[in-house]
């Protein structure tokens, strides 16, 4: 059930939803952008414990974010930098930039917004692990998301490898 879309939401009533993943992501969620209706910007709250990052090491090439440090402090890793963050600070991480990521490197809570463009399609790369994840939705409609994904390492080849089977020859 969607709840209804209202016109002005306080940071400390939008509800949230807690995931982990293993000893180092965890935060809850908090569907600012939903409980507002809108469609082509996406917001979330991210509150993030301390010692915990919410997502891994990424960059996007199809979405620009931009973050809003509510309150606590941590670090921004971006590219091979790390970086203070703090309450009232704004991060740009635009689309095809530099591989970034939010760490609560502090011993109190981190609370932060993500903001990002709700564009059709986005190629994100995991520069940890190899990762690539290629995401392409059909409009913005939510429930049930019409998308195609899939994520996996890339083994490179030539344009044409493979491609020139011979006249009636199928693969």
């Amino acid at each position: 059930m969607t709840a209804a879309r209202r016109d002005i939401i306080n940071i400390a009533d939008v509800p949230t939803r807690t995931f982990h993943s293993g000893p180092r992501f965890e935060a809850a969620l908090g569907d600012i952008d939903g409980a507002l209706g809108t469609t082509q910007i996406g917001a979330t709250l991210h509150v993030v414990p301390a010692g915990k990052t919410a997502w891994p090491y990424h960059r996007h090439h199809g979405n620009d974010e931009l973050y809003f440090v509510v309150s606590g402090s941590g670090t921004y890793r971006i590219g091979d930098r790390r970086l203070p963050i703090r309450a009232g600070d704004l991060i740009g991480a635009p689309a095809g930039g530099e591989a970034h990521q939010i760490i609560n490197s502090s011993d109190a809570e981190l609370r932060y917004v993500a903001f990002a463009n709700h564009g059709r399609a986005d190629v994100i790369e995991y520069p940890d692990t190899g990762r690539v994840s290629v995401d392409i939705a059909h409009g913005n409609d939510k429930e049930p998301m019409s998308v195609f994904s899939i994520a996996g390492k890339l083994s490179p080849l030539d344009y044409w490898e493979g491609e020139d089977m011979g006249e009636g020859e199928k693969p």
